[in-house]
Protein backbone atom coordinates (compact mmCIF):
# COMPACT_ATOMS: atom_id res chain seq x y z
CA UNK A 1 0.00 0.00 0.00
CA UNK A 2 1.35 3.43 -0.95
CA UNK A 3 2.66 6.14 2.07
CA UNK A 4 1.85 9.61 1.80
CA UNK A 5 4.37 12.32 2.31
CA UNK A 6 3.24 15.64 2.05
CA UNK A 7 4.91 18.73 0.75
CA UNK A 8 4.75 21.47 2.59
CA UNK A 9 6.27 24.07 0.97
CA UNK A 10 3.66 26.14 -0.79
CA UNK A 11 2.38 26.64 3.45
CA UNK A 12 6.31 28.73 2.79
CA UNK A 13 5.40 30.21 -0.43
CA UNK A 14 2.34 32.12 0.75
CA UNK A 15 4.41 33.12 4.02
CA UNK A 16 7.13 34.37 1.61
CA UNK A 17 4.83 36.33 -0.24
CA UNK A 18 4.48 38.93 2.21
CA UNK A 19 8.06 38.03 3.93
CA UNK A 20 6.53 37.58 7.65
CA UNK A 21 5.88 35.10 10.47
CA UNK A 22 2.59 33.09 9.19
CA UNK A 23 1.64 30.60 7.89
CA UNK A 24 4.15 28.29 9.83
CA UNK A 25 5.45 25.23 7.62
CA UNK A 26 6.38 23.91 11.38
CA UNK A 27 2.48 24.22 12.23
CA UNK A 28 1.55 22.83 8.77
CA UNK A 29 3.59 20.02 9.91
CA UNK A 30 2.43 19.05 13.05
CA UNK A 31 -1.09 19.12 11.31
CA UNK A 32 -0.34 16.89 7.88
CA UNK A 33 0.67 14.20 10.90
CA UNK A 34 -2.24 14.76 12.46
CA UNK A 35 -4.16 14.14 9.59
CA UNK A 36 -2.08 10.94 8.70
CA UNK A 37 1.12 11.72 6.50
CA UNK A 38 3.28 9.28 6.77
CA UNK A 39 6.36 11.64 6.11
CA UNK A 40 7.15 15.53 5.40
CA UNK A 41 9.29 16.64 2.48
CA UNK A 42 10.30 19.93 2.14
CA UNK A 43 12.31 21.37 -0.66
CA UNK A 44 15.50 23.79 0.19
CA UNK A 45 15.38 25.49 -3.00
CA UNK A 46 19.36 27.23 -3.48
CA UNK A 47 16.94 30.62 -3.90
CA UNK A 48 15.55 30.17 -0.74
CA UNK A 49 12.06 31.40 -2.55
CA UNK A 50 9.78 29.37 0.03
CA UNK A 51 11.03 26.70 2.51
CA UNK A 52 14.06 28.59 4.80
CA UNK A 53 17.05 27.68 6.92
CA UNK A 54 15.25 28.25 10.06
CA UNK A 55 12.16 25.89 8.74
CA UNK A 56 14.42 22.95 7.97
CA UNK A 57 15.98 23.03 11.75
CA UNK A 58 12.79 23.23 13.75
CA UNK A 59 11.82 20.85 11.21
CA UNK A 60 14.04 18.44 12.04
CA UNK A 61 13.54 18.86 15.89
CA UNK A 62 9.92 18.74 15.70
CA UNK A 63 8.72 16.00 12.98
CA UNK A 64 7.66 12.93 14.63
CA UNK A 65 7.00 10.70 11.01
CA UNK A 66 9.75 11.23 8.20
CA UNK A 67 11.26 13.92 7.29
CA UNK A 68 12.53 13.79 3.49
CA UNK A 69 14.09 17.00 2.58
CA UNK A 70 15.02 18.06 -1.46
CA UNK A 71 17.57 19.61 -2.60
CA UNK A 72 19.97 20.04 -5.39
CA UNK A 73 23.19 18.11 -5.47
CA UNK A 74 25.22 21.21 -5.09
CA UNK A 75 28.10 20.90 -2.36
CA UNK A 76 26.22 24.28 -0.35
CA UNK A 77 23.19 21.98 -0.15
CA UNK A 78 24.82 18.88 0.06
CA UNK A 79 26.67 20.26 2.96
CA UNK A 80 23.28 21.39 5.38
CA UNK A 81 22.03 18.05 4.98
CA UNK A 82 24.94 16.29 6.58
CA UNK A 83 24.47 18.47 9.25
CA UNK A 84 20.63 18.51 9.45
CA UNK A 85 20.69 15.10 8.98
CA UNK A 86 16.90 14.35 7.86
CA UNK A 87 15.61 11.05 7.48
CA UNK A 88 15.84 11.05 3.92
CA UNK A 89 17.22 13.15 0.77
CA UNK A 90 16.07 13.13 -2.32
CA UNK A 91 18.00 14.69 -4.82
CA UNK A 92 16.71 16.99 -7.41
CA UNK A 93 17.34 19.23 -10.20
CA UNK A 94 17.05 22.88 -9.96
CA UNK A 95 17.19 26.03 -12.41
CA UNK A 96 16.10 29.59 -10.77
CA UNK A 97 13.99 30.56 -13.32
CA UNK A 98 11.84 27.94 -12.89
CA UNK A 99 8.31 27.69 -11.42
CA UNK A 100 8.53 24.68 -9.96
CA UNK A 101 10.60 21.13 -10.99
CA UNK A 102 10.32 20.81 -14.47
CA UNK A 103 11.68 17.58 -15.03
CA UNK A 104 13.99 14.25 -13.11
CA UNK A 105 17.54 15.06 -12.01
CA UNK A 106 19.56 13.65 -15.24
CA UNK A 107 21.92 11.40 -13.45
CA UNK A 108 23.27 10.43 -16.43
CA UNK A 109 24.69 13.51 -17.82
CA UNK A 110 25.04 14.44 -14.25
CA UNK A 111 26.76 11.37 -12.94
CA UNK A 112 29.91 12.40 -11.03
CA UNK A 113 28.38 15.10 -9.09
CA UNK A 114 25.47 12.88 -7.99
CA UNK A 115 27.80 10.24 -6.93
CA UNK A 116 29.78 12.60 -4.90
CA UNK A 117 26.32 13.62 -3.37
CA UNK A 118 24.95 10.16 -2.76
CA UNK A 119 28.63 9.26 -1.27
CA UNK A 120 28.37 11.79 1.56
CA UNK A 121 25.32 11.47 1.98
CA UNK A 122 25.58 8.05 3.31
CA UNK A 123 28.53 8.53 4.82
CA UNK A 124 26.11 10.97 6.90
CA UNK A 125 23.72 7.80 7.88
CA UNK A 126 21.29 9.42 5.49
CA UNK A 127 19.19 7.23 2.88
CA UNK A 128 19.13 8.72 -0.56
CA UNK A 129 16.15 8.99 -3.33
CA UNK A 130 16.57 9.94 -6.88
CA UNK A 131 13.93 11.98 -8.12
CA UNK A 132 14.47 11.21 -11.53
CA UNK A 133 12.12 10.28 -15.11
CA UNK A 134 10.47 7.00 -15.71
CA UNK A 135 13.72 6.11 -18.20
CA UNK A 136 15.83 2.45 -18.09
CA UNK A 137 19.07 4.98 -18.29
CA UNK A 138 18.11 6.65 -15.25
CA UNK A 139 17.17 3.63 -13.67
CA UNK A 140 20.64 2.16 -14.14
CA UNK A 141 22.36 4.62 -13.48
CA UNK A 142 20.47 5.05 -10.01
CA UNK A 143 21.50 1.52 -9.44
CA UNK A 144 25.14 1.84 -10.17
CA UNK A 145 25.17 5.12 -7.56
CA UNK A 146 24.08 3.03 -4.96
CA UNK A 147 20.73 5.11 -4.20
CA UNK A 148 18.26 3.32 -1.64
CA UNK A 149 15.26 4.47 -3.28
CA UNK A 150 14.17 6.29 -6.99
CA UNK A 151 10.78 8.72 -6.98
CA UNK A 152 9.77 8.85 -10.53
CA UNK A 153 8.63 11.86 -11.95
CA UNK A 154 4.96 11.83 -12.84
CA UNK A 155 5.01 15.18 -14.30
CA UNK A 156 4.06 13.72 -17.79
CA UNK A 157 1.56 11.71 -16.61
CA UNK A 158 -0.05 14.43 -14.51
CA UNK A 159 -0.17 17.20 -17.63
CA UNK A 160 -1.34 14.54 -20.16
CA UNK A 161 -5.11 16.33 -21.88
CA UNK A 162 -6.03 13.36 -22.70
CA UNK A 163 -7.06 9.28 -21.92
CA UNK A 164 -4.91 8.03 -24.35
CA UNK A 165 -1.77 9.87 -23.43
CA UNK A 166 -2.53 9.34 -19.94
CA UNK A 167 -2.61 5.92 -20.25
CA UNK A 168 0.64 5.96 -22.10
CA UNK A 169 2.65 8.27 -19.75
CA UNK A 170 1.19 5.39 -16.60
CA UNK A 171 2.39 2.66 -18.73
CA UNK A 172 6.17 4.35 -18.57
CA UNK A 173 5.32 4.55 -14.87
CA UNK A 174 4.35 1.32 -14.20
CA UNK A 175 7.27 -0.31 -16.27
CA UNK A 176 9.91 2.05 -14.67
CA UNK A 177 8.57 1.06 -11.38
CA UNK A 178 8.91 -3.02 -12.02
CA UNK A 179 12.19 -2.04 -13.34
CA UNK A 180 13.13 -0.27 -10.33
CA UNK A 181 12.06 -2.96 -7.58
CA UNK A 182 13.59 -5.93 -9.63
CA UNK A 183 17.17 -3.56 -9.14
CA UNK A 184 16.24 -3.61 -5.59
CA UNK A 185 15.77 -0.18 -5.63
CA UNK A 186 12.79 1.58 -3.35
CA UNK A 187 9.61 3.11 -5.71
CA UNK A 188 8.57 6.35 -4.86
CA UNK A 189 6.51 8.51 -6.98
CA UNK A 190 5.49 12.40 -7.24
CA UNK A 191 5.00 15.91 -9.33
CA UNK A 192 1.60 16.94 -10.19
CA UNK A 193 -0.41 14.56 -8.32
CA UNK A 194 -3.77 15.59 -7.89
CA UNK A 195 -6.88 14.39 -6.31
CA UNK A 196 -8.48 13.00 -9.25
CA UNK A 197 -4.95 11.37 -10.81
CA UNK A 198 -3.39 9.71 -7.62
CA UNK A 199 -5.17 6.49 -7.32
CA UNK A 200 -3.92 4.75 -10.77
CA UNK A 201 -0.27 5.71 -9.75
CA UNK A 202 -0.83 4.76 -6.00
CA UNK A 203 -2.29 1.15 -7.51
CA UNK A 204 0.94 0.46 -9.40
CA UNK A 205 2.51 -2.42 -7.73
CA UNK A 206 4.93 -1.88 -5.44
CA UNK A 207 4.67 2.00 -5.03
CA UNK A 208 6.19 2.97 -1.61
CA UNK A 209 5.84 6.48 -1.04
CA UNK A 210 3.57 9.42 -2.97
CA UNK A 211 4.84 13.01 -2.44
CA UNK A 212 2.16 15.58 -3.29
CA UNK A 213 2.17 18.84 -2.03
CA UNK A 214 -0.02 21.99 -4.11
CA UNK A 215 -2.96 20.02 -4.41
CA UNK A 216 -3.50 19.32 -0.51
CA UNK A 217 -2.35 22.75 -0.04
CA UNK A 218 -4.76 23.91 -2.22
CA UNK A 219 -7.69 21.86 -0.89
CA UNK A 220 -6.48 23.01 2.48
CA UNK A 221 -7.47 26.68 1.54
CA UNK A 222 -10.79 25.34 1.84
CA UNK A 223 -10.69 22.54 4.13
CA UNK A 224 -8.10 23.08 6.23
CA UNK A 225 -4.61 20.99 6.10
CA UNK A 226 -5.64 18.06 8.37
CA UNK A 227 -8.54 17.00 6.65
CA UNK A 228 -7.39 17.68 3.04
CA UNK A 229 -4.41 15.36 4.24
CA UNK A 230 -6.74 12.60 5.81
CA UNK A 231 -8.85 12.45 2.08
CA UNK A 232 -5.86 12.03 0.10
CA UNK A 233 -5.00 9.56 2.55
CA UNK A 234 -7.56 8.28 1.87
CA UNK A 235 -7.57 7.84 -1.67
CA UNK A 236 -4.10 6.20 -1.55
CA UNK A 237 -5.05 3.80 0.58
Amino acid sequence: MATLGVNIDHVATVRQARRTVEPDPVWAAALAELGGADAITVHLREDRRHIQDRDLEVLRQTVQVKLNLECAISPAMIDIACRVKPCQVTLVPEKREEVTTEGGLDVVTHRDATAEAVRRLRAAGIAVSLFIDPCPKQIDTSVDLAAAAVELHTGCYANATNEGDRHDELVKLARAGAMARQAGLELNAGHGLTYRNVVPVARIEGMGELNIGHSIVARAVFVGLAQAVREMRALIS
